[in-house]
Protein backbone atom coordinates (compact mmCIF):
# COMPACT_ATOMS: atom_id res chain seq x y z
CA UNK A 1 0.00 0.00 0.00
CA UNK A 2 0.84 3.39 -0.52
CA UNK A 3 1.89 6.04 2.12
CA UNK A 4 -0.96 7.33 3.90
CA UNK A 5 0.10 10.75 2.96
CA UNK A 6 0.29 9.51 -1.01
CA UNK A 7 -3.06 9.02 -2.75
CA UNK A 8 -3.48 4.77 -4.02
CA UNK A 9 -2.69 4.63 -7.76
CA UNK A 10 -6.58 3.52 -9.23
CA UNK A 11 -6.91 1.96 -12.86
CA UNK A 12 -10.19 1.95 -14.46
CA UNK A 13 -10.60 -0.86 -16.25
CA UNK A 14 -13.50 1.19 -18.71
CA UNK A 15 -16.60 -1.07 -19.71
CA UNK A 16 -17.28 -1.44 -23.11
CA UNK A 17 -21.72 -0.80 -22.33
CA UNK A 18 -22.73 3.39 -21.80
CA UNK A 19 -24.42 2.55 -18.34
CA UNK A 20 -21.62 0.38 -17.34
CA UNK A 21 -18.86 3.55 -18.31
CA UNK A 22 -20.60 5.88 -16.12
CA UNK A 23 -20.61 3.83 -13.05
CA UNK A 24 -17.15 2.37 -13.30
CA UNK A 25 -16.48 6.02 -13.75
CA UNK A 26 -18.65 7.42 -11.19
CA UNK A 27 -17.16 5.27 -8.65
CA UNK A 28 -13.65 6.48 -9.49
CA UNK A 29 -14.76 10.21 -8.84
CA UNK A 30 -16.23 9.52 -6.08
CA UNK A 31 -13.26 8.27 -4.31
CA UNK A 32 -11.93 11.60 -4.95
CA UNK A 33 -8.37 9.95 -5.73
CA UNK A 34 -6.55 10.45 -9.00
CA UNK A 35 -7.56 7.74 -11.39
CA UNK A 36 -6.38 6.34 -15.03
CA UNK A 37 -8.53 4.93 -17.10
CA UNK A 38 -7.81 1.75 -19.69
CA UNK A 39 -9.64 1.51 -22.62
CA UNK A 40 -9.34 -1.94 -24.05
CA UNK A 41 -10.29 -3.69 -27.26
CA UNK A 42 -11.07 -7.38 -27.34
CA UNK A 43 -10.64 -10.05 -30.70
CA UNK A 44 -13.61 -11.56 -31.83
CA UNK A 45 -12.82 -15.00 -29.65
CA UNK A 46 -12.21 -12.99 -26.69
CA UNK A 47 -15.19 -15.49 -25.47
CA UNK A 48 -13.23 -18.56 -25.08
CA UNK A 49 -10.95 -16.97 -22.16
CA UNK A 50 -13.93 -15.22 -20.41
CA UNK A 51 -16.42 -18.61 -20.54
CA UNK A 52 -13.30 -20.28 -18.50
CA UNK A 53 -12.77 -17.30 -16.45
CA UNK A 54 -9.16 -17.02 -17.38
CA UNK A 55 -6.49 -15.09 -15.52
CA UNK A 56 -4.91 -13.73 -18.73
CA UNK A 57 -4.88 -10.99 -21.45
CA UNK A 58 -5.41 -13.67 -24.65
CA UNK A 59 -8.90 -11.89 -24.87
CA UNK A 60 -7.09 -7.99 -25.40
CA UNK A 61 -6.38 -7.02 -28.56
CA UNK A 62 -3.12 -5.47 -26.98
CA UNK A 63 -1.66 -3.79 -29.87
CA UNK A 64 -5.04 -1.48 -30.29
CA UNK A 65 -5.44 -1.12 -26.53
CA UNK A 66 -3.99 0.95 -23.38
CA UNK A 67 -0.94 -0.33 -22.45
CA UNK A 68 -0.83 -2.66 -19.21
CA UNK A 69 2.38 -2.12 -17.61
CA UNK A 70 4.35 -1.25 -14.55
CA UNK A 71 3.56 0.64 -11.62
CA UNK A 72 1.10 -1.62 -11.29
CA UNK A 73 -2.19 0.26 -9.64
CA UNK A 74 -3.05 -0.37 -5.84
CA UNK A 75 -6.55 -0.68 -7.11
CA UNK A 76 -8.54 -1.75 -10.13
CA UNK A 77 -12.55 -1.04 -10.89
CA UNK A 78 -14.07 -3.01 -13.70
CA UNK A 79 -17.28 -4.01 -14.76
CA UNK A 80 -18.39 -6.75 -17.45
CA UNK A 81 -17.29 -10.28 -18.59
CA UNK A 82 -14.58 -9.40 -20.68
CA UNK A 83 -12.99 -7.10 -18.33
CA UNK A 84 -12.55 -10.34 -15.54
CA UNK A 85 -9.52 -11.97 -16.15
CA UNK A 86 -7.92 -8.86 -17.20
CA UNK A 87 -8.25 -7.29 -13.68
CA UNK A 88 -7.38 -10.78 -12.11
CA UNK A 89 -4.29 -10.96 -14.94
CA UNK A 90 -3.09 -7.61 -13.18
CA UNK A 91 -3.46 -8.40 -9.45
CA UNK A 92 -1.40 -11.41 -10.21
CA UNK A 93 1.51 -9.26 -11.87
CA UNK A 94 1.71 -6.91 -8.79
CA UNK A 95 2.42 -10.13 -6.93
CA UNK A 96 -1.28 -9.90 -5.44
CA UNK A 97 -0.86 -6.84 -4.03
CA UNK A 98 -3.48 -4.96 -5.87
CA UNK A 99 -6.87 -4.66 -4.89
CA UNK A 100 -9.83 -5.70 -7.14
CA UNK A 101 -13.63 -3.95 -7.26
CA UNK A 102 -16.21 -5.32 -9.37
CA UNK A 103 -19.07 -4.02 -10.40
CA UNK A 104 -22.72 -5.48 -11.27
CA UNK A 105 -22.94 -9.28 -12.37
CA UNK A 106 -20.00 -11.20 -11.93
CA UNK A 107 -19.39 -14.47 -13.90
CA UNK A 108 -16.55 -15.95 -11.89
CA UNK A 109 -16.75 -16.77 -8.05
CA UNK A 110 -16.71 -13.53 -5.87
CA UNK A 111 -14.08 -15.12 -4.11
CA UNK A 112 -11.85 -13.79 -7.01
CA UNK A 113 -12.42 -10.08 -6.21
CA UNK A 114 -12.10 -7.86 -3.19
CA UNK A 115 -15.16 -6.76 -3.38
CA UNK A 116 -18.07 -6.89 -5.65
CA UNK A 117 -20.95 -3.71 -5.63
CA UNK A 118 -23.70 -5.22 -7.54
CA UNK A 119 -27.88 -4.74 -6.97
CA UNK A 120 -31.04 -6.89 -6.69
CA UNK A 121 -31.22 -7.46 -10.22
CA UNK A 122 -28.19 -9.61 -10.51
CA UNK A 123 -27.98 -12.63 -9.12
CA UNK A 124 -24.74 -12.49 -6.85
CA UNK A 125 -24.29 -14.85 -4.31
CA UNK A 126 -24.29 -13.56 -0.73
CA UNK A 127 -20.77 -13.44 0.44
CA UNK A 128 -18.74 -10.74 2.93
CA UNK A 129 -16.86 -9.74 0.19
CA UNK A 130 -20.38 -8.56 -1.52
CA UNK A 131 -22.06 -5.38 -1.04
CA UNK A 132 -25.49 -5.23 -2.66
CA UNK A 133 -26.73 -1.29 -3.22
CA UNK A 134 -29.64 -0.47 -4.17
CA UNK A 135 -29.11 1.21 -7.37
CA UNK A 136 -26.87 1.79 -9.94
CA UNK A 137 -24.01 4.04 -9.19
CA UNK A 138 -23.75 7.41 -10.98
CA UNK A 139 -22.32 10.72 -11.01
CA UNK A 140 -24.94 13.16 -10.57
CA UNK A 141 -24.64 15.69 -7.66
CA UNK A 142 -26.58 18.42 -6.78
CA UNK A 143 -23.61 20.76 -8.04
CA UNK A 144 -23.51 18.92 -11.37
CA UNK A 145 -27.49 19.25 -11.96
CA UNK A 146 -27.04 23.33 -10.76
CA UNK A 147 -25.06 23.83 -13.60
CA UNK A 148 -27.00 21.99 -15.96
CA UNK A 149 -30.28 24.01 -14.67
CA UNK A 150 -28.88 27.16 -15.26
CA UNK A 151 -27.17 26.20 -19.23
CA UNK A 152 -30.57 24.76 -20.43
CA UNK A 153 -32.95 26.58 -18.13
CA UNK A 154 -33.09 29.66 -20.60
CA UNK A 155 -33.17 27.76 -23.38
CA UNK A 156 -36.25 26.44 -22.28
CA UNK A 157 -38.19 29.82 -21.77
CA UNK A 158 -41.08 29.08 -23.91
CA UNK A 159 -42.24 26.22 -23.02
CA UNK A 160 -45.07 26.26 -20.83
CA UNK A 161 -44.49 25.11 -17.14
CA UNK A 162 -44.24 22.60 -15.13
CA UNK A 163 -42.05 19.94 -17.16
CA UNK A 164 -42.49 16.56 -17.45
CA UNK A 165 -39.44 15.12 -18.32
CA UNK A 166 -39.41 11.55 -20.56
CA UNK A 167 -36.45 9.50 -20.98
CA UNK A 168 -36.65 7.27 -23.46
CA UNK A 169 -34.54 3.15 -23.10
CA UNK A 170 -35.30 0.26 -25.39
CA UNK A 171 -35.82 -3.10 -25.20
CA UNK A 172 -34.42 -4.75 -22.61
CA UNK A 173 -34.25 -8.71 -21.69
CA UNK A 174 -37.54 -10.36 -20.94
CA UNK A 175 -39.26 -6.93 -22.81
CA UNK A 176 -39.58 -6.05 -26.36
CA UNK A 177 -39.97 -2.20 -26.82
CA UNK A 178 -42.31 -2.06 -30.38
CA UNK A 179 -45.50 -0.26 -31.52
CA UNK A 180 -47.61 -1.40 -28.67
CA UNK A 181 -45.28 -0.12 -25.88
CA UNK A 182 -44.51 2.57 -28.16
CA UNK A 183 -48.20 3.85 -28.67
CA UNK A 184 -48.83 3.16 -25.01
CA UNK A 185 -45.76 5.51 -23.71
CA UNK A 186 -47.48 7.85 -25.74
CA UNK A 187 -50.77 7.52 -25.03
CA UNK A 188 -49.78 7.84 -20.77
CA UNK A 189 -47.06 10.43 -20.96
CA UNK A 190 -49.87 12.74 -23.17
CA UNK A 191 -52.29 11.89 -20.25
CA UNK A 192 -50.20 12.97 -17.65
CA UNK A 193 -48.62 16.31 -19.45
CA UNK A 194 -52.29 17.20 -20.28
CA UNK A 195 -53.60 16.50 -16.29
CA UNK A 196 -50.09 18.94 -15.38
CA UNK A 197 -50.95 21.68 -17.99
CA UNK A 198 -47.41 21.30 -19.10
CA UNK A 199 -44.70 20.70 -21.56
CA UNK A 200 -42.96 17.68 -22.57
CA UNK A 201 -39.19 17.43 -22.50
CA UNK A 202 -38.58 13.96 -23.92
CA UNK A 203 -34.82 12.19 -24.48
CA UNK A 204 -34.10 9.69 -26.62
CA UNK A 205 -31.03 6.67 -26.40
CA UNK A 206 -28.89 5.32 -28.55
CA UNK A 207 -31.59 1.58 -27.83
CA UNK A 208 -34.68 3.78 -28.65
CA UNK A 209 -36.82 1.83 -31.12
CA UNK A 210 -37.16 4.16 -34.38
CA UNK A 211 -41.33 3.51 -32.98
CA UNK A 212 -40.76 5.40 -30.31
CA UNK A 213 -39.03 8.38 -32.30
CA UNK A 214 -41.56 8.64 -34.61
CA UNK A 215 -44.45 8.48 -32.50
CA UNK A 216 -43.26 11.31 -30.21
CA UNK A 217 -41.93 13.30 -33.23
CA UNK A 218 -45.46 13.63 -34.99
CA UNK A 219 -47.42 14.33 -31.89
CA UNK A 220 -48.32 18.06 -31.60
CA UNK A 221 -51.45 18.04 -28.50
CA UNK A 222 -48.39 18.74 -26.05
CA UNK A 223 -45.72 21.49 -26.34
CA UNK A 224 -42.53 19.27 -26.24
CA UNK A 225 -38.48 19.41 -26.64
CA UNK A 226 -37.58 16.71 -28.54
CA UNK A 227 -33.88 15.14 -28.48
CA UNK A 228 -32.93 12.79 -30.92
CA UNK A 229 -29.80 10.83 -29.82
CA UNK A 230 -26.61 11.51 -31.04
CA UNK A 231 -23.35 9.88 -29.88
CA UNK A 232 -20.66 11.71 -27.88
CA UNK A 233 -23.18 14.85 -28.63
CA UNK A 234 -21.70 17.36 -26.44
CA UNK A 235 -25.02 19.17 -26.91
CA UNK A 236 -26.94 16.39 -25.28
CA UNK A 237 -29.60 17.92 -23.01
CA UNK A 238 -30.08 14.71 -20.92
CA UNK A 239 -28.85 16.36 -17.37
CA UNK A 240 -30.50 19.82 -18.56
CA UNK A 241 -33.92 18.05 -18.70
CA UNK A 242 -33.69 16.15 -15.82
CA UNK A 243 -32.23 19.24 -13.97
CA UNK A 244 -35.11 21.43 -14.65
CA UNK A 245 -37.97 18.86 -14.18
CA UNK A 246 -40.71 19.44 -12.36
CA UNK A 247 -41.70 15.63 -12.59
CA UNK A 248 -39.58 12.90 -14.45
CA UNK A 249 -41.13 9.40 -16.48
CA UNK A 250 -38.22 6.71 -17.42
CA UNK A 251 -38.97 3.27 -19.53
CA UNK A 252 -38.08 1.20 -16.53
CA UNK A 253 -36.03 -0.93 -19.13
CA UNK A 254 -32.93 1.03 -18.08
CA UNK A 255 -31.62 0.79 -13.81
CA UNK A 256 -29.49 3.56 -14.71
CA UNK A 257 -31.85 5.98 -15.99
CA UNK A 258 -33.93 5.25 -13.13
CA UNK A 259 -31.10 5.68 -10.41
CA UNK A 260 -30.37 9.14 -11.96
CA UNK A 261 -33.67 10.43 -12.34
CA UNK A 262 -34.14 9.67 -8.58
CA UNK A 263 -30.88 11.51 -7.60
CA UNK A 264 -32.52 14.77 -8.54
CA UNK A 265 -35.19 14.21 -5.62
CA UNK A 266 -38.06 15.02 -8.01
CA UNK A 267 -41.36 12.33 -8.21
CA UNK A 268 -40.52 9.23 -10.66
CA UNK A 269 -42.54 7.61 -13.23
CA UNK A 270 -41.71 4.21 -14.21
CA UNK A 271 -43.24 2.99 -17.59
CA UNK A 272 -43.56 -1.20 -17.93
CA UNK A 273 -42.41 -1.95 -21.19
CA UNK A 274 -44.92 -4.67 -20.67
CA UNK A 275 -48.78 -5.38 -20.28
CA UNK A 276 -50.58 -8.06 -18.62
CA UNK A 277 -48.95 -11.38 -17.99
CA UNK A 278 -46.16 -10.12 -19.62
CA UNK A 279 -45.29 -6.71 -18.26
CA UNK A 280 -42.53 -5.70 -15.61
CA UNK A 281 -45.30 -5.88 -12.57
CA UNK A 282 -47.05 -9.29 -13.13
CA UNK A 283 -43.33 -10.79 -12.96
CA UNK A 284 -42.00 -9.04 -10.07
CA UNK A 285 -45.54 -9.97 -8.60
CA UNK A 286 -44.82 -13.66 -9.30
CA UNK A 287 -41.06 -13.81 -8.29
CA UNK A 288 -42.12 -12.67 -4.58
CA UNK A 289 -45.23 -15.63 -4.65
CA UNK A 290 -48.11 -13.32 -4.80
CA UNK A 291 -49.80 -14.99 -7.71
CA UNK A 292 -53.48 -14.09 -7.03
CA UNK A 293 -52.33 -10.34 -7.32
CA UNK A 294 -50.27 -10.64 -10.37
CA UNK A 295 -53.32 -12.91 -11.96
CA UNK A 296 -55.68 -9.84 -10.89
CA UNK A 297 -52.95 -7.54 -12.82
CA UNK A 298 -53.50 -10.23 -15.88
CA UNK A 299 -57.11 -10.18 -16.36
CA UNK A 300 -57.52 -6.73 -15.57
CA UNK A 301 -54.70 -5.08 -17.91
CA UNK A 302 -56.23 -4.66 -21.60
CA UNK A 303 -53.49 -3.65 -23.14
CA UNK A 304 -51.51 -6.04 -25.37
CA UNK A 305 -46.94 -6.36 -25.20
CA UNK A 306 -44.86 -6.60 -27.75
CA UNK A 307 -43.23 -9.87 -28.95
CA UNK A 308 -39.94 -10.56 -30.23
CA UNK A 309 -38.37 -13.85 -30.21
CA UNK A 310 -35.30 -12.75 -28.48
CA UNK A 311 -37.16 -11.62 -25.37
CA UNK A 312 -39.08 -15.06 -25.53
CA UNK A 313 -36.14 -16.23 -25.21
CA UNK A 314 -34.85 -14.64 -22.48
CA UNK A 315 -38.17 -14.98 -20.70
CA UNK A 316 -37.61 -18.80 -21.02
CA UNK A 317 -33.76 -18.77 -19.74
CA UNK A 318 -34.98 -16.67 -16.78
CA UNK A 319 -37.88 -19.37 -15.70
CA UNK A 320 -35.88 -22.61 -16.88
CA UNK A 321 -32.47 -21.93 -17.19
CA UNK A 322 -29.06 -21.38 -15.05
CA UNK A 323 -30.34 -18.12 -13.00
CA UNK A 324 -26.99 -16.73 -13.12
CA UNK A 325 -26.77 -16.31 -16.91
CA UNK A 326 -29.70 -13.30 -16.48
CA UNK A 327 -31.12 -10.45 -14.60
CA UNK A 328 -34.23 -10.24 -13.01
CA UNK A 329 -34.99 -6.07 -13.22
CA UNK A 330 -38.80 -6.63 -12.28
CA UNK A 331 -36.73 -6.96 -8.61
CA UNK A 332 -35.76 -3.79 -8.62
CA UNK A 333 -39.14 -2.00 -9.82
CA UNK A 334 -40.87 -3.73 -7.14
CA UNK A 335 -38.28 -2.27 -4.19
CA UNK A 336 -38.44 1.00 -5.69
CA UNK A 337 -42.59 1.06 -6.16
CA UNK A 338 -43.10 -0.41 -2.50
CA UNK A 339 -40.75 2.28 -0.89
CA UNK A 340 -43.00 4.97 -2.24
CA UNK A 341 -39.56 6.47 -4.25
CA UNK A 342 -41.26 5.74 -7.36
CA UNK A 343 -44.59 5.39 -8.71
CA UNK A 344 -45.64 3.24 -12.05
CA UNK A 345 -47.23 5.42 -14.83
CA UNK A 346 -50.73 6.00 -14.83
CA UNK A 347 -50.91 5.41 -11.11
CA UNK A 348 -51.44 7.98 -8.43
CA UNK A 349 -48.23 9.36 -7.10
CA UNK A 350 -47.02 7.69 -3.62
CA UNK A 351 -45.80 10.23 -1.16
CA UNK A 352 -41.56 8.87 -0.36
CA UNK A 353 -40.88 7.47 2.85
CA UNK A 354 -39.75 9.41 5.74
CA UNK A 355 -36.87 7.94 6.04
CA UNK A 356 -33.74 8.39 3.60
CA UNK A 357 -32.29 6.24 2.09
CA UNK A 358 -28.60 5.82 2.49
CA UNK A 359 -26.48 7.21 0.00
CA UNK A 360 -25.01 3.97 -2.32
CA UNK A 361 -21.88 6.16 -3.15
CA UNK A 362 -21.02 6.64 -0.07
CA UNK A 363 -21.74 3.25 0.79
CA UNK A 364 -19.29 2.08 -1.42
CA UNK A 365 -16.66 4.79 -0.80
CA UNK A 366 -16.51 3.33 2.50
CA UNK A 367 -15.81 -0.18 1.73
CA UNK A 368 -12.92 0.87 -0.30
CA UNK A 369 -11.40 2.90 1.60
CA UNK A 370 -11.39 -0.08 4.57
CA UNK A 371 -9.93 -2.49 1.66
CA UNK A 372 -7.18 -0.51 1.55
CA UNK A 373 -6.70 0.66 4.94
CA UNK A 374 -7.75 4.15 4.28
CA UNK A 375 -10.58 4.48 6.54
Amino acid sequence: MPEPDQSPRVWVLDAYRSGEKTQVRALAQGLGWPYEIKSLTYRKTEIRTTLFRGCDLRGVDLPVSDPLTPPWPDLVISMGMRNEPVARWVRDQSGGRTKLVFLGRLWADPKHFDLVITTPQYRVPDRPNVLRNALPLHPLTPERLEVARAHWEPKLAHLPRPYLTLNIGGPSGPYAFGVRASARLLRDTLALARARGGSLLVSSSARTPPEAIAAFSAQTDVPMQFYRFRPNDPDNPYLGFLAVADEIVVTADSISMLSEAYATGKPVHMFDLGAGSLSMRHDALVAIGERAQARDLARQDKDRSDLSLGALAYRALMRWGWKHLSRDISQMHLRLARSGRMTWLGEPVRPASDTTPPSDMARAVARITALLGRD
